[in-house]
């Protein structure tokens, strides 16, 4: 196994063919709604990747976080905002960014340029956005979105060219899905802000998956927020930016996904890789390498980046960040 990588062991024998929020919906409608929250947490927005003076800031906000999945990191936990999925999904996107300044510097591009990695405050949907209506039990990925907006707005944290990533606990939410981001506010340094919002659905590649996705995952929706479909096409030749991605075999039954082909590289199945398969844009034929998925039984995920991944962000930040 790769450094950097983790194994998450295939559902292969899951042989029917699903789309992830057709699963999640008839799981939820089994159960019957989302777990309750706890609001625990105090306001905090500490800078834990270098870049002070930064001209383009991530800004990580924990949401929050059923009692339940709170124990299983003991006690201690129940007092804390950042539970050890959070922390290590901010832990990766600091060593995605990392990866991306290391991978310009080296051809002495972006020499000026820094990134800050921020923790943010946590993010509490007061009860005014938590009736018990469908679209407020369940919402869309467009309506959390908004709401993760209004919050930031009301917390006046929208001071431009920040990508806020709203790690959300609700593996259930089949509308969510693992999460994502949408226009107008899916870019980095454009909109009316500067400002870019996404969410992780860490509960769902937790409850569903494993830690290595959730590590992907969050780098996935992150650079998302910094990856446009031109400059994609650049560098890939094809709009689709999962395609940026890598999916290759370590050895003859095990193939390893980069972040951003995480739950893309699969069949478009229930249990190719990811347990639920990503529902947007892919070729495996256009993916930066994809070795194929034949006579595969174990997916394991690298934190790595691409190198096709890595010029992109570094075109993105060119183009927008320096003079």
């Amino acid at each position: 196994m790769a450094p950097g990588s983790d194994e998450s062991p295939s559902n292969e024998r899951s042989w029917w063919h699903v789309s992830r929020r057709e699963a999640l919906r008839d799981i939820c409608a089994a159960v019957g709604g989302a777990a309750l929250v706890s609001p625990v947490g105090a306001s905090e927005t500490t800078a834990v990747g270098h870049g002070g003076d930064a001209a383009v800031r991530v800004r990580v906000h924990p949401g929050s976080v059923p009692l339940q999945a709170r124990l299983g990191d003991g006690l201690d936990a129940l007092r804390r905002s950042w539970p050890a999925p959070f922390r290590d999904a901010l832990a990766a996107i600091e060593a995605a960014f990392d990866q991306v300044l290391a991978y310009a510097r080296e051809q002495s591009r972006l020499e000026s340029l820094e990134i800050a990695i921020e923790r943010g405050r946590p993010i509490r949907f007061p009860p005014s956005m938590r009736s018990l209506s469908p679209g407020a039990v369940l919402p869309s990925l467009e309506r959390l979105l908004d709401r993760f907006r209004e919050r930031l707005r009301t917390h006046d944290v929208l001071a431009g060219n920040t990508c806020h990533v709203l790690l959300h606990w609700s593996p259930l939410n089949y509308r969510v899905g693992y999460g994502g981001t949408l226009s107008p506010n899916s870019l980095v340094g454009a909109g009316d802000t500067g400002d870019a919002q996404t969410v992780v659905n860490v509960g769902a590649t937790e409850r569903w998956d494993s830690r290595a996705v959730t590590r992907n995952m969050a780098i996935h929706e992150t650079i998302h927020t910094f990856l446009s479909e031109p400059i994609t096409e650049e560098v890939v030749g094809t709009r689709c930016e999962h395609a940026l991605g890598t999916a290759i075999r370590t050895d003859p039954t095990t193939l390893e996904i980069s972040p951003i082909a995480t739950a893309y590289a699969g069949r478009d199945r229930i249990g190719s890789g990811t347990r639920f398969h990503g529902t947007g844009c892919y070729d495996h034929d256009q993916f930066s390498r994809h070795d194929g998925t034949d006579g595969i039984d174990t997916w394991t995920y690298t934190t790595a980046l691409s190198d096709a991944t890595c010029e992109a962000i570094t075109r993105t930040l060119e183009r927008r960040f320096e003079a």
